[in-house]
Order: structure tokens, then C-alpha cells, then sequence
């Protein structure tokens, strides 16, 4: 299925742009988290991958279990990310890329705002 569900799509030929993707992302709905997703593109002309933009403001922590791999860029601000299966923690700033490989389970968590850019290998919306 070729969707796009936020921002504007538009086509160049074969080329897919979206602008404002990341514009009033829908709430993840998660008790205490101020966190927000949406894909911009979903599977478009059937391909496995979606992407889109995930934010994250300050409040309680987000946890995620990932069950496709992911990768995402830290566009705006800051993530603390801790793996929750062996505790460990790192800090992504802005321009870090990230990869979570299916079957990971991270806490996200922000001092402030964070803004992130995901690419992710799955047919579904999350």
C-alpha cells in the first residue's frame, strides 16, 4: 500500500518528497510520556520500509520494544536512551544516527524536547 500519512506527498517521476512530515504528529498515548509519531511514508509502492519522525518532550520516559529493526537520526535536541536488557545508557545529540535491532527494548527519555528522523523495515503503522 502507498500512503503518506503526514506532511504533503508529492512525486518527481519516481522520486517521493514530504514536506512537514514531522507537523502535528499524533500522541503515542502513552500514560505520563509526551511522545509523538508518524510515519510520512508507509510502504510506498510495497516496499518494506516506512519512515517518518518521532518527538519526545520532557515527562515521564518512554519505553519501546521494537519488533522490526530501525534506524533514526537526532534532528533536533537530545535523547537518553538506556537498553533496558543490560542497563546501559548513551546520550544522542543532534546528526547521531542510531540503529535498534528488532527484538530491542530502549527507555527514551529527554531533558527537553528531541526530534528524530526513523527509517524502519515494517508493514505496519506503529
Amino acid at each position: 500500500m502507498d500512503s503518506t500519512l503526514m506532511g504533503s506527498h508529492t512525486t518527481a517521476g519516481a522520486i517521493h518528497k514530504v514536506e512537514n512530515g514531522y507537523a502535528g504528529l499524533p500522541s503515542m498515548e502513552v500514560p505520563g510520556a509526551e511522545a509523538f509519531i508518524g510515519d510520512s511514508l508507509a510502504n510506498p509502492l510495497g516496499s518494506s520500509m516506512c519512515a517518518g519522525f518521532f518527538e519526545l518532550k520532557k515527562g515521564d520516559a518512554l519505553v519501546y520494544e521494537y519488533t522490526y529493526d530501525e534506524m533514526k537520526v537526532v534532528v533536533l535536541g537530545e535523547f537518553i536512551l538506556t537498553d533496558v536488557s543490560t542497563g546501559e545508557t548513551t546520550v544522542a545529540k543532534e546528526r547521531d544516527v542510531l540503529f535498534f535491532p528488532k527484538g530491542t527494548t530502549v527507555k527514551f527519555e529527554t531533558t527537553d524536547q528531541a526530534l528524530g528522523f526513523f527509517v524502519g523495515d515494517r508493514t505496519f503503522a506503529p
